[in-house]
């Protein structure tokens, strides 16, 4: 890959937080607890339903993918910004700045369209109970999840490639505490408009599309849900879904807070704050979520600390 405009800026400085050095003292503990509650969470939630027969079903076999994309993304930022909260020394290479950019927007897009797989797991259990295990096998899983995988490559690619190819001519002071597409490119010295144009289309292709495939399931588990004859099976029926459904709305809800907004609504500040909810606080409450909410997960997570942990053997 050719950086062309690599002899002006070799590398950036991630303002992060510096405005309020106070503050960094006082996040550093805070969000490095955060950042070690997600991945244990995520990880013990790998563990589980790899190991628990009660646990191999599509439903699971998602969610645990979801578990390892949120480790992955928020080892892209996280990291960095602990570390950056202690030194004075911010900078990050000009290749590690892109490479940080396209893992941001990768696996961003992986979490859309896998939170997108498990509606749709979830609106043929529903929806259509008869076919559910004629739909949903394991051959369709893997292809949908490859499908998942793959489909980011190429846009998260385009958008890193494009945006650090354009010419920057001096300025290198990220503000804010990862490598993000918006403040990146307000360092950009020529006309931006192609590419926001793109990053536009892409939003709504990878962001928005994968969002209007779970109002469109959820409109229709809903539907459904309303029409069952007894109390006890649409409560069963809507306590399968609604882990997700808090998922999804975090997700989607803080992450448009951020990028579906017009920029004169919130100062860099606000932005930063608003961008911890879905790089570290979001995936930090998944587990929790689906630990509570889920009455198979919580007597899985029971009987593995029994057997695990508190029965060893010996």
């Amino acid at each position: 890959m050719k950086w062309r405009n690599q002899t002006l800026v070799k590398e950036f400085i991630l303002i992060g937080f510096s405005s309020m050095p106070k503050g960094e003292l006082l996040l550093f503990p805070l969000l490095l607890v955060i950042y070690l509650v997600t991945v244990a969470g995520n990880i013990l939630i790998i563990y589980v339903i790899l190991v628990d027969a009660a646990l191999q079903s599509p439903m699971y076999f998602f969610l645990r993918n979801l578990a390892f994309i949120e480790i992955c993304f928020t080892l892209d930022t996280v990291p960095q910004m602990l570390i950056n909260l202690l030194v004075k020394d911010k900078t990050i290479s000009f290749v590690g700045c892109a490479i940080q950019m396209f893992c941001f927007f990768y696996f961003g897009c992986a979490e859309c369209f896998v939170l997108a797989a498990m509606s749709y797991d979830r609106y043929v259990a529903i929806c259509n109970p008869l076919y559910y295990a004629t739909v949903i096998n394991r051959t369709f899983c893997y292809k949908l999840l490859g499908g998942v995988w793959m489909i980011g490559i190429p846009v998260s690619l385009l958008q890193a490639v494009w945006i650090f190819n354009l010419p920057f001519c001096g300025h290198n002071k990220v503000n804010h505490f990862f490598c993000d597409a918006p403040p990146v490119l307000k360092l950009v010295c020529t006309d931006t408009y192609q590419y926001e144009m793109q990053a536009i289309a892409s939003t709504f292709v990878f962001l928005m599309f994968p969002c209007i495939l779970i109002l469109i399931s959820y409109i229709n588990i809903i539907s459904t849900i309303l029409k069952m004859p007894t109390v006890g099976g649409r409560r069963k029926a809507f306590s399968t879904c609604s882990s997700h459904l808090i998922v999804v709305t975090l997700f989607y809800g803080s992450a448009s807070l951020v990028y579906l907004r017009p920029k004169s609504n919130y100062s860099p500040e606000i932005k930063k704050i608003l961008s911890l909810f879905y790089t570290i606080v979001t995936p930090m409450l998944n587990p929790f979520i689906y630990a509570l909410r889920n009455s198979e997960m919580r007597e899985s997570l029971k009987r593995t600390l029994r057997w695990k942990v508190f029965s060893p053997t010996t």
